[in-house]
């Protein structure tokens, strides 16, 4: 009998789901990343005017 081999489509499910993530991660980054910059910014001239 002919049995389907799965074992490719197991490694396609996963490679799927890490290249959603990294599409979430890109977007928030994308999103928060000026916040975060000028949040560093703020702490940077915190500490050189000390």
């Amino acid at each position: 009998m002919y049995l389907p081999r799965e074992e490719g489509q197991g490694l396609v499910e996963y490679a799927l789901i890490l290249v959603l993530v990294a599409i979430v991660v890109i977007a928030i980054l994308l999103l928060v990343g000026p916040q975060i910059a000028n949040i560093f910014s703020k702490v940077t001239n915190g500490l050189s005017t000390t």
